[in-house]
């Protein structure tokens, strides 16, 4: 349980992490069953970031009421990982999250992340469910990335809105994205191409 907390880190506000590629694969022990409540983000790379020391993997994290805000904070809710770290990472829920500003994307999944496609693990993203987010200013709303042999999978926004996006979202290798009341800048969007 992390609650009630304010971060300004200059890095990952928090980062939720478990074991580096052969180390995390040896000790075998996934993160799980976290609960982070009513937390401020300020200053730093991402808000609440998996990855993208993963291996072992991340499973069952639930995050509600939270605020992001800052220019120099540069994602609100981030996934990093690549084909040398692997690892099983689902059954996320973020809810009432509240964004000012992120000077990149509100939300990322990245498996091109430093080594990208390179190694021989395969990383799986399942099961994202991110409901009643709303920011104020970021540069794109989604950057959902995965790999050719790595798609993401089962991405659920609801009640969402993103305005003041200057730029279109990135969506690569995704199987099963569901946008169900989203908005970027007051319209009404279904699909994230």
């Amino acid at each position: 349980m992390i609650k009630d907390c304010t971060f300004a880190t200059g890095d990952d506000c928090i980062a939720i992490k478990a074991g580096r590629n052969n180390d995390g694969r040896r000790v075998a022990i996934p993160s799980e069953n976290i609960v982070i409540q009513n937390c401020q983000m300020r200053d730093g790379h991402g808000g609440i970031t998996i990855g993208s020391e993963i291996s072992a993997g991340v499973r069952n994290v639930f995050a509600e009421n939270c605020h992001m805000d800052s220019p120099n904070l540069n994602i609100a809710i981030r996934f990093k990982n690549n084909a040398l770290r692997g690892g099983q990472l689902e059954n996320f829920y973020f809810r009432n999250i509240e964004v000012g500003q992120v000077s990149d994307a509100a939300v990322t999944a990245d498996f091109n992340y430093e080594e990208g496609a390179n190694g021989p693990h395969i990383p799986r993203l399942r099961h994202l469910v991110v409901e009643n987010l709303r920011s104020g200013k970021s540069k794109r709303a989604l950057d959902l990335q995965g790999l050719d042999k790595a798609h993401l999978t089962d991405i659920q926004l609801s009640n969402c809105t993103f305005d003041g996006v200057a730029d279109g979202n990135v969506v690569k290798y995704v199987d099963g994205l569901s946008l169900r009341n989203v908005r970027v800048n007051g319209k009404l969007i279904t699909s994230a191409s």
